[in-house]
């Protein structure tokens, strides 16, 4: 490693550089073209994120059920709680839209008011039959509508929870649109250019406050809201770092390279997405960002040390030969420790986060790459820095903020441990007040119509989330028997006690109906069927489900009969209440349908995140614990050290802790979002504590191994430069913030809040540890050779390597 990143190896880099300019540059115009090429290939996600390996139980369960039943997520409700709905005109345009919706090819089924049917007995056949509800010849007459809203609120219990709230007098529509459709662009397309102007006509040709939720509609203006603010970040991050930049540097020319250098890197991102087949998703979406919040800080170091060499002896080339030469190892480490944090998330065994891993781990090499080649570059191209451009090096309140920062840990390294010391207990106690979240909706813009509209549902309908519940008989037709009928009418029942879940549907419900058919539509008979009824009763019923087209419950039972379906929702403000509510559905279902002769999932979406939520908790933890374990071995390596090793993390997990005792307090849940602040926070805030060991090292080589001395002249030269890329990664990662995502801005502004704790540890902790934990290392010999002269090199090594 010595011989390999060593001052010969970097003298040969930095020659090479600077000696083939133009094939450089265009070497890396033909990559760029070639990865823009790539951009045909760039595809949008259709599906939600699944946080659960594909082998894992509950994708099992839940795929079982897919295969049997379909995919569960083809619902769109429309509603609205205007009592003018029932009056003539408005009813026949609502008539007219749902007939126009029914029209288009993407939809299957509609079940509205104005087409609703009811069951009906027909003696002569010994059937039930369905007749529609409402005579369309009479819907100009406003008693005849009075009628049927009377009839469908009092007579009809079989649609209360379905169709209408009879409390709050809300009614709406379900919409059933193709499943073949519902993972593809074609829902998009569909929900876009065609669903929602429909919906928008009728609301200005009536005035009526019409409400639209459902998963596909969920999904496409999610999904919408996620590529509109690709562009916003990428503009705002390039806006908030190149203002930062040229007010530390207060030169456009350079300014401009650095803009030059990370837009090269976003077309590159994109480039390896489109390269890779991978899809764009919440996480993905993020990756150009992350290019330029992280390039900038590279471009900043670099040019910082331009300046501080060219400020020493006034030699151009020199400068920028030793640029390279006396920190190439520096920051390769450091990006390598950055690439790390967020390559543990390919660890997950999660298709979403190993991607971003991979994505994001690739695109922070390739902008380093970028950076230590092209600005080199443009520099041997400009005139050599004049005084106001190296004004910055002395700028007096950069100076007064590094002189409190030495006399903080010259006289009151004591008061230093005190702090940190009241700031873990902090940490620790907020910790055991953070919550975990399994929302779903909770992340979603809370800004938009439609998430307005998910209240209404989660508030007249008790949510839109599904619960699924599938019962396998293991018996063909096994479901009409009446004792299992019974038996999913007593878990039904504990189902309506739980208060987050709405009203169940299954075939239940028909079969109460169709007792409530055969006594004339009495709603006083909607029960099961006694003992005494069932054979009449349930022979009507056979012969009524013949037509399958009208069919009320074909979703309900498959068409052997073998498996039963259970559907049930569950409000999403609830969804950290998962995991005890699906506890006292199962100890039910435990009671109820022996394991012996009976198979029963619990699934649907709303379970399935919750779940997701838990394992990437478990799995994100464990791949925090491995970035600590690699960070640790790459710095005993490096260091040959054990209390190096212990040096360089404390002051590292601190901030970690002090952001999730902050969380704690504050009510903020741990989420995915939130969740991946810690890997990503800790890469980027060990990056400091690697320059500021290496510029240590150095100092200690060439101050006779003083330790005092070496640590505070460490501050003349990487203390400025881990300031300035702390407070662009800062101000880079506060972007997020403008999103209307809630987990992107807890994202933003908890990676932004760590990352400043972390500026302020390892400008002020660290370097206490190194002072009291390095006094036994006062001589060479117990300070091992290998790295020293790897790390950054001293002038005297580098004069050696140039006049050779």
């Amino acid at each position: 490693m010595k011989k390999f990143l060593g001052i010969g190896f970097w003298e040969f880099i930095a020659r090479s550089i600077l000696r083939n300019r133009i094939i450089i540059l265009l070497g890396i115009t033909v990559i760029t073209v070639l990865l823009a090429i790539q951009w045909k290939n760039i595809r949008f996600t259709q599906t939600e994120a699944n946080l659960i390996p594909a082998d894992d139980k509950v994708n099992v369960d839940y795929n079982s059920f897919l295969k049997v039943f379909g995919e569960e997520g083809n619902l769109v409700v429309v509603a609205t709680k205007d009592p003018k709905l029932f009056t003539p005109k408005v009813f026949a345009e609502w008539n007219n839209l749902m007939n126009s919706l029914q029209k288009d090819k993407e939809v299957s089924l509609i079940i509205s008011v104005d087409n609703l049917k009811k069951l009906t007995k027909n003696d002569s056949t010994q059937s039930f039959g369905l007749k529609q509800l409402v005579d369309h010849k009479k819907i100009q007459d406003p008693k005849y509508l009075a009628e049927i809203k009377n009839e469908l609120y009092n007579k009809l219990p079989f649609y209360e929870g379905l169709l209408y709230n009879k409390r709050t007098g809300a009614v709406r529509s379900a919409i059933y649109l193709d499943k073949k459709i519902i993972n593809t662009k074609a829902r998009k397309e569909y929900i876009l250019k065609t669903f929602i102007p429909k919906i928008e006509t009728f609301k200005k040709s009536t005035g009526l406050d019409v409400k639209v939720s459902g998963m596909p509609y969920i999904r496409t203006l999610n999904a919408k809201t996620i590529i509109d603010e690709i562009g916003l970040f990428i503009a705002a991050a390039l806006s908030i770092t190149s203002l930062i930049f040229f007010f530390f540097f207060r030169s456009v020319r350079s300014t401009l390279t650095s803009l030059f250098i990370v837009i090269i890197g976003v077309m590159w991102s994109f480039g390896i997405l489109g390269l890779l087949g991978y899809e764009i998703t919440v996480l993905t979406a993020l990756v150009p960002t992350l290019v330029i919040v992280i390039g900038i800080p590279n471009c900043i170091f670099l040019l910082n040390k331009y300046h501080q060499e060219y400020k020493q002896h006034g030699n151009k080339a020199k400068a920028l030969q030793r640029v390279i030469t006396k920190t190439g190892t520096a920051t390769l480490m450091t990006n390598l420790t950055t690439a790390l944090g967020f390559a543990t998330f390919i660890a997950t065994n999660n298709v979403l986060l190993t991607e971003f891993g991979v994505v994001t781990t690739i695109n922070i090499i390739a902008i380093y790459v970028l950076c230590i080649l092209i600005l080199p570059i443009f520099l041997s191209y400009t005139s050599a820095p004049t005084t106001r451009h190296l004004g910055h090096l002395d700028r007096g309140s950069l100076t007064s903020f590094m002189a409190w920062v030495v006399r903080t840990v010259k006289y009151n390294k004591v008061a230093v441990y005190g702090v940190s010391v009241l700031l873990l207990v902090f940490g620790i106690i907020g910790i055991y007040e953070i919550k975990i979240s399994g929302s779903i909706i909770e992340d979603m813009p809370k800004k938009t119509d439609f998430f307005d509209d998910i209240r209404f549902f989660e508030k007249e309908f008790d949510g839109v989330m599904p619960l699924e519940i599938m019962i396998d008989t293991k018996h063909r037709k096994g479901v009409m028997k009446p004792s299992v009928i019974k038996k999913m009418e007593k878990l039904e029942e504990t189902i309506s006690e739980i208060p987050e879940l709405s009203k169940p549907v299954s075939v239940v419900n028909l079969v109460k109906y169709s007792k409530q058919a055969y006594y004339n539509g009495n709603p006083d008979y909607y029960e099961l069927p006694t003992s005494q009824e069932q054979a009449f009763i349930l022979s009507y019923s056979k012969n009524a489900t013949k037509n399958s087209k009208d069919n009320l419950m074909k979703s309900y039972v498959d068409s052997t009969g073998r498996f039963a379906r259970i559907t049930t929702f569950i409000k999403d403000e609830n969804g950290e209440k998962m995991e005890a509510v699906e506890a006292r559905i199962r100890e039910k279902i435990n009671i109820l349908f022996p394991k012996d002769r009976f198979e029963v999932v619990v699934t649907g979406k709303a379970s399935v995140f919750q779940k997701g939520t838990k394992y990437l908790l478990d799995n994100l933890l464990s791949s925090l614990l491995m970035a600590f374990g690699l960070t640790a071995l790459l710095v005993a390596i490096m260091f040959r050290s054990l209390k190096m090793v212990l040096v360089s993390i404390i002051p590292n997990l601190l901030p970690l802790l002090m952001t999730a005792g902050l969380m704690g307090f504050l009510g903020i849940p741990l989420k995915p979002s939130t969740i991946l602040v810690f890997g990503i926070a800790f890469g980027m805030s060990v990056d400091d504590t690697l320059r500021f060991l290496a510029q240590y090292r150095l100092e200690l080589a060439r101050n006779n191994w003083k330790i005092k001395k070496s640590v505070f002249a460490t501050f003349d030269d990487a203390g400025i430069s881990m300031f300035y890329t702390s407070i662009v990664l800062f101000f880079g990662f506060s972007v997020f913030m403008l999103s209307s995502f809630g987990g992107t801005v807890a994202l933003g502004g908890l990676v932004s809040l760590t990352l400043f704790f972390g500026m302020l540890s390892n400008l002020v902790l660290l370097p206490s540890l190194v002072l009291s934990l390095n006094k036994k290392l006062a001589s060479q010999q117990e300070l091992p050779e290998p790295i020293i002269d790897i790390l950054e090199h001293s002038d005297a090594e580098v004069d050696a390597v140039e006049r050779k």
